[in-house]
């Protein structure tokens, strides 16, 4: 147990999300794919990288590659809703409606006027 001072790697993990982030923001997606997923083999659950890279693979149209690190994420933010919506668009992209639909109505249960997740279950 130490006495002072916190996490060693803390300022070092500060950093490299930001890169990530910085990576993301100038649509190097393939550089921050990869920092961000050897990242998560050291920091396994940091929920902003695993949306990050979720997010990517998202992006490039790599639902079923999205899906791990977005249910990963809802272990630590069970009801985050933007994770849920992307993790419900890569369902509804994968032909998996009724597994779409839970991701929607999870985000109702949360913000019951989510004009996104309305529309979608049609309510």
């Amino acid at each position: 147990m130490r006495l002072f001072g916190g996490d060693p790697q803390r300022k070092r993990n500060v950093r490299m999300v930001k890169e990530i982030r910085r990576m993301v923001k100038d649509k190097r997606y393939g550089p921050a794919l990869k920092t961000g997923v050897e990242y998560l083999r050291k920091v396994p659950e940091n929920h902003d990288v695993l949306f990050i890279v979720g997010s990517i693979y998202y992006m490039q149209g790599r639902y079923t590659a999205a899906l791990p690190y977005f249910e990963r994420a809802l272990r630590i933010g069970r009801y985050d809703t933007e994770v849920l919506a992307l993790k419900a668009q890569c369902h509804r992209r994968l032909g998996q409606k009724s597994r779409a639909d839970e991701c929607w109505r999870d985000i109702l249960e949360v913000d019951p006027k989510n004009a996104e997740a309305r529309e979608m279950l049609g309510v």
